[in-house]
């Protein structure tokens, strides 16, 4: 499993991309892993101004349907509209094609909460 040094962490195991004052969004390696074939995600929440630890949307494997949790506060942008035609590419390239929304972040000094890399592994026992 790879966790890019680039990219903050989440407790509910989202990564967060920073791109200036707004941020890519999606699951970590170990997730898609734990979730296992992803067939489907819906984001209903384009355009919405959400809350830090707000669910955005969901994301279904073959087996389960979970949640997906914004990891700092923000407006959603853009999904992923690749994802339609292609939510197994969150299981093959989860930190670049595999990336579900597009949002601006409202309170940066919320990415201060998140974790690193080093952080994370540590937090999902690697």
């Amino acid at each position: 499993m790879k966790f890019p040094e680039n990219l903050k962490y989440s407790n509910d195991h989202e990564w967060l991309r920073i791109e200036g004052d707004q941020a890519y969004v999606g699951i970590t390696d170990f997730a898609q892993h734990e979730l296992g074939d992803i067939v489907f995600v819906d984001v209903d929440t384009e355009g919405e101004t959400l809350d830090k630890d707000e669910i955005f949307g969901s994301i279904e494997a073959v087996k389960t349907v979970s949640d997906l949790v914004l990891p700092v506060s923000g407006e959603v942008l853009e999904f992923n509209a690749e994802l339609e035609a292609n939510a197994a590419a969150i299981n093959t390239d989860p930190y670049n094609a595999g990336w579900i929304i597009k949002m601006k972040i409202t309170n940066p000094s919320e990415v201060n909460d998140l974790m690193d890399s080093v952080a994370y592994t540590t937090f999902i026992g690697l």
